[in-house]
């Protein structure tokens, strides 16, 4: 099968450059043009037409909207879409039935993994969907990640991503507090992070954020933006709206927007404190 990938950002592109190495790319487009770019494609309908799987990998629910209003009409039989923005599982709803209504199919799989993850080809799916698509499809994600989890349906695998982040979201912000708690007693980094290498909440989160906290480098792996909008779609959740640590993350997240750091690492989370 062939693919094509419509959102050329921090990730999109990432995952495209894989597939054309392993020459199953067939088209690539995105809102801001990237000519030069391996496929590229003038629109998103002329990537529809010459992909039989395309992957959408843009910010949020209304512009991948816009790309499945777009590329509906060259879509039917033989066609699939994989859905891999992160979005919330109303509009999960939504997608998927516009899609099987034209008689394609329909995968959501949003991801995790940030901008080292990808390039290692470390990403991991969160799959929702039917199990013989996604086995079909199994050779293809392969290419660009580490593991493949089918959760479920597609509301499901919406649902997961979301939760997922909020627990990032949630470690983040007190990663933050807990190092500036220690900067202030006088307490080193090499012991704030030695210490913490040999304690229980050492994670993932941590090894991967400890140079850019250590360094004050926020060049973004995973935008404050995209972070405040996954944590405004967690909260249309039914059950989410009394969530005392999501409310705390998604103010944080806010602040750190106004205080215009939209496009950096939501690590810099840890500016707001001082």
């Amino acid at each position: 099968m062939t693919i094509g990938v419509i959102g050329l950002g921090i990730i999109g592109g990432v995952w495209a450059r894989h597939y054309e190495a392993a020459d199953k790319l067939a088209g690539a487009w995105n809102r801001t043009p990237q000519p030069d770019f391996p496929q590229w494609k003038a629109s998103p309908e002329e990537v529809a037409l010459a992909a039989e799987v395309v992957q959408i990998v843009v910010a949020d629910p209304p512009a991948v909207r816009a790309v499945i209003e777009r590329i509906l009409p060259a879509l039917g039989p033989g066609k699939v879409v994989v859905q891999s923005s992160t979005i919330d599982p109303q509009n999960s709803d939504e997608f998927r039935a516009r899609v099987v209504a034209v008689g394609a199919r329909y995968l959501e799989a949003p991801f995790t993994g940030s901008k080292p993850a990808a390039e290692q080809k470390q990403s991991v799916f969160y799959l929702g969907g039917d199990a013989p698509l996604i086995a079909e499809l199994e050779p293809l994600l392969a290419l660009v990640s580490q593991a493949r989890f089918h959760v479920g349906d597609h509301r499901q695998a919406a649902t997961l991503k979301l939760a997922m982040n909020l627990n990032i979201a949630a470690q983040m912000q007190a990663l933050g507090e807990a190092l500036v708690l220690a900067r202030r007693a006088g307490i080193s980094d090499n012991v704030f992070f030695g210490a913490l290498e040999k304690n229980v909440g050492y994670s993932g989160l941590v090894k991967l954020k400890e140079p850019k906290l250590r360094a004050g480098d926020f060049d973004p792996q995973f935008s404050v933006k995209h972070m405040l909008k996954d944590m405004r779609l967690a909260l249309r959740i039914n059950g989410c709206e009394d969530f005392p640590v999501l409310d705390t993350v998604r103010d944080r997240l806010a602040a750190a927007e106004r205080a215009g750091w939209a496009d950096e690492d939501f690590s810099a989370l840890i500016k707001l404190l001082g």
